[in-house]
């Protein structure tokens, strides 16, 4: 079994900066890829964001130039480091690991971007 704990989500005001963290616990050794999905009341869960074992990594155009995913491996963490956070940046963020139809989902963080 896995387990996925998001961490770090808050409010910021525009233009502003959070470190995101999920912490994957269990049996970790096959999760690959992991990745940050978002979602706001209404619509539909899009990605954000991807990065694989080896350190590949794979973003969504709104987030390009503003967003940096990274992995620890030694800790089973993945980050996602937000700058130059914009209000559409609002919704809750999910941790993914292995994939969206066979992987796992943590229960989701709130980041808020606004005045």
């Amino acid at each position: 079994q896995v387990q996925l704990v998001e961490s770090g989500g808050g409010l910021v005001q525009p233009g502003g900066s959070l470190r995101l963290s999920c912490a994957a616990s269990g049996s970790t050794l096959s999760i690959n890829p992991m990745g940050w999905y978002r979602q706001v009341p209404g619509k539909e869960r899009e990605f954000v964001a991807a990065i694989t074992r080896r350190g590949s990594t794979g973003y969504a155009d709104s987030v390009k130039g503003r967003f940096t995913i990274s992995r620890d491996n030694t800790n089973n963490t993945v980050y996602l480091q937000m700058n130059s956070l914009k209000p559409e940046d609002t919704a809750v963020y999910y941790c993914n690991g292995g994939g969206t139809f066979s992987g796992y989902w943590g229960q989701g963080t709130q980041v808020t971007v606004s005045l």
